[in-house]
């Protein structure tokens, strides 16, 4: 898994925190220093915590677990969205609906809904509808699409949550932690780090910077997945029990070359 470097943060500007008026002083750690009254993130840690990260996220996918990606802000919407769409993972961009993940089973019953209504539309159910009745459930359908439309494959609880800044969903992190499930957040200096498990401290405004750390989330997570597809689960979730990063980086390479055992292929003789 190629790593996160030091230059790439500063080419997307993940440097760059809030104005010094505008800060949480729990997020001191993180920073590096002051310029012309913005606070500037200490990046060398970000690539600490941001690698470890993403070595947690592909595990939990090597597993077969789901991480559930949190992003309601405007300028984090679309890209998230997006990022999430193409590795199959479950996503929020509208409004967080309180009990998302506190009250999951009366969540499941609305994407029930959603999903018979899709079902309805798309064979031609509301077409045999009294007019009123068509228009009803149009809406219905619209509104859940909007709010569940990203988790209606969320069949269980996620194993991991990722947010994108921390202080604007709050509300969603404080379920996760209740449920102990383990929340990888975008944090800026204007945010609280505190019960936050993997802290990214960066720029989670400007739209390069969030791109750039949902796009490498989404590569950990491929990873994650293509290792539990060419290792085996058995062998991936024997081997990550031990602890033992290196030796599933060589079963994964191994994999990918035909040359480990159960592949079905001879080494050099």
């Amino acid at each position: 898994m190629t790593p996160v470097t030091l230059r790439e943060l500063l080419e997307v500007g993940a440097h760059f925190g809030h104005q010094t008026t505008r800060w949480n002083p729990r997020m001191r750690p993180y920073i590096f220093g002051a310029r012309n009254g913005i606070y500037i993130i200490d990046l060398q840690k970000t690539v600490r915590l941001f690698n470890a990260a993403r070595e947690f996220m592909r595990e939990v996918t090597a597993k077969g677990g789901k991480i559930l990606f949190v992003g309601t802000k405007q300028q984090a919407q679309e890209i998230l969205a997006e990022e999430a769409a193409k590795i199959s993972m479950p996503y929020v961009t509208k409004r967080w609906l309180g009990g998302t993940l506190t009250n999951f089973a009366t969540i499941k019953k609305s994407i029930a809904r959603l999903v018979d209504l899709e079902s309805m539309k798309a064979d031609g159910t509301f077409d045999l509808l009294a007019k009123k009745e068509s228009v009803r459930r149009e809406k219905d359908r619209q509104r859940l699409e909007k709010f569940l439309g990203g988790i209606k494959s969320m069949d269980r609880l996620p194993q991991a949550m990722f947010v994108v800044d921390a202080g604007h969903e709050q509300i969603a992190v404080r379920e996760a932690r209740k449920l102990n499930i383990p929340v990888i957040a975008l944090v800026d200096t204007n945010s609280d780090p505190n019960g936050i498990d993997y802290v990214l401290p960066g720029n989670d405004d400007a739209l390069r910077s969030i791109r750039y750390f949902l796009s490498r989330s989404a590569q950990a997570i491929v990873d994650g997945a293509t290792l539990r597809k060419e290792g085996g689960i058995e062998e991936v979730e024997a081997i990550m029990a031990t602890g033992d990063k290196v030796a599933a980086e060589i079963l994964a390479a191994a994999r990918a070359e035909g040359a480990a055992p159960g592949s079905g292929q001879d080494g050099e003789e």
